[in-house]
């Protein structure tokens, strides 16, 4: 069809084709041969748009102008899509996309038209930024990236910017060869406050996570009525017991009881009463490196305000999650009244959208965005779940996480990297911490897509995921060296 064109407007075409992201009407005149003039140009794509060969979106410069899905690309996008339902069913096999999915764009923007469902995609070098995070990007089934010989350094110029996806190369420069005098002391002691009667194991998931991660020494402080349940569930875990409401959650007591008056007033009963008169929540978080907030906590109204008053008063790095957001719903602003500078929540979409009180599908529209903001308007690392998950920092910078399967679609998913990221925070510290939250995403999803080798990733579960870490870890060590 494109040979019956006028020769000029074939090239345009075969231009937007080698520009698929999109060209301004002053891009397309710069790169024509004999340069011709705006107007000349603007009413050939109007042309072109009203015969179907070229469509136009909106962008911050102006309009931008790609090359169209014609009407029977997209009939056939659309049954091979309705044949695979959505590459669900057992046949087709294997749908594979070379570079990226038909009809995907690369830049980012909304699609235009249906898009290719595949199992798989490989694409080359780096993924394209459609690829991370536009509407649509779910299309690309499980990514591989092929190395074809691109030069690292024109790589790095050219991905450039505040978003950045996560790849091996990113962790390159942490310490995660052992050293070998080292001992439990360097490896950061966590304290995960989770769990409650019908939730324990979310408590004991976290905690051996973090155990699995790497972190040197965990306590988990739970409610007494569980206190049982999770200290049997683990030896190398160690507990702390926090007052029970009624129904098993962790009562307000912990905000305000003070330790009986010894029996005789003497120098060491001052010196005990001195000692023990700071209440249980600031007690035990002496010692400890990181504190893990949420999992399995429950919504009761006296959790909710212990929650708070958490948040509000930790000097330690703290992950929340979970139940420790949804104390914050709707109240969001309080996250950024609190003593600690370093605070990451981890929200799904539909715990995000309760914090900045809109709708699921608002947050979807625009993860990015979403991420983004939340984490400047808190001063927050924010961890958005999901597929491609998304971490922003409160200066804007973003990285994009493309590890993992639909396997981790279970519960105790969240409890698991709650543990893993309080873990590494432990152990990497704060100096560049959205490197070091992106590695724990990074390993969360290593380990899921390594748990489901040979078997089917439904009965995927969260606790083969946390099993999985350390030789996640392994094998990005042996990925790196690989590259050198």
């Amino acid at each position: 069809m494109l040979n019956k064109l006028p020769p000029r407007e074939r090239q345009i075409v075969d231009l937007l084709y080698q520009h698929h992201g999109g060209l301004l009407v002053a891009e397309i005149c710069d790169s024509l041969p004999d340069q011709p003039s705006g107007s000349a140009v603007r009413t050939m794509l109007k042309r072109l748009e009203d015969k179907g060969y070229v469509q136009r979106t909106e962008s911050e410069k102006g309009f931008l102008y790609s090359p169209a899905v014609s009407d029977a690309v997209a009939h056939a996008i659309e049954d091979l899509n309705n044949l695979s339902r959505s590459a669900t069913a057992a046949r087709p096999a294997l749908i594979l996309a070379v570079d990226t999915p038909s009809g995907l764009p690369s830049d980012g923007h909304p699609p235009e038209g249906p898009i290719l469902r595949a199992h798989q995609t490989v694409t080359f070098t780096a993924p394209k930024v459609g690829q991370l995070i536009s509407d649509g990007s779910e299309a690309l089934g499980a990514l591989t990236v092929v190395n074809i010989g691109s030069p690292a350094s024109l790589v790095e110029e050219v991905g450039e910017g505040a978003l950045r996806w996560s790849e091996p190369a990113e962790f390159a420069t942490f310490p995660l060869v052992r050293q070998s005098n080292g001992h439990k002391g360097l490896y950061g002691h966590v304290l995960v406050v989770a769990g409650s009667v019908g939730k324990s194991g979310a408590a004991v998931m976290a905690g051996s996570a973090a155990l699995l991660s790497g972190a040197g020494l965990v306590t988990i402080a739970t409610p007494d009525a569980v206190l049982h349940v999770v200290s049997a569930a683990h030896p190398e875990l160690m507990t702390e017991p926090l007052y029970s409401t009624k129904e098993g959650t962790v009562s307000k007591r912990n905000l305000m009881d003070r330790p009986p008056m010894p029996a005789t007033i003497d120098r060491a009963g001052i010196n005990s009463l001195i000692k023990n008169t700071k209440l249980p929540l600031e007690r035990i978080q002496e010692g400890k490196d990181v504190l893990a907030i949420g999992p399995g906590l429950g919504q009761h109204e006296e959790t909710q305000e212990v929650i708070r008053s958490l948040v509000r008063n930790a000097y330690k790095p703290l992950i929340l999650d979970a139940d420790g957001l949804n104390a914050f719903a709707g109240q969001a602003d309080k996250l950024g009244e609190r003593n600690t500078k370093f605070l990451a929540i981890t929200p799904h979409p539909g715990e995000m959208a309760r914090l900045l009180n809109c709708s699921t599908k608002d947050v979807q529209a625009d993860r990015v965005k979403a991420a983004r903001d939340a984490a400047k308007r808190w001063n927050v690392h924010v961890v958005l779940k999901g597929s491609h998950t998304i971490l922003a920092a409160p200066d804007g910078q973003v990285r994009v996480n493309t590890t993992g399967n639909p396997g981790l679609a279970k519960g105790g998913s969240g409890d698991t990297l709650t543990g893993i990221l309080a873990a590494l925070t432990g152990q990497f510290k704060t100096d560049d911490w959205l490197r070091v939250l992106a590695l724990g995403v990074y390993l969360h999803g290593a380990a899921a897509d390594l748990a489901v080798a040979g078997t089917d990733l439904s009965g995927l579960l969260a606790s083969e995921v946390a099993s999985a870490v350390p030789k996640a870890r392994r094998e990005l060590l042996r990925e790196l060296q690989r590259r050198d």
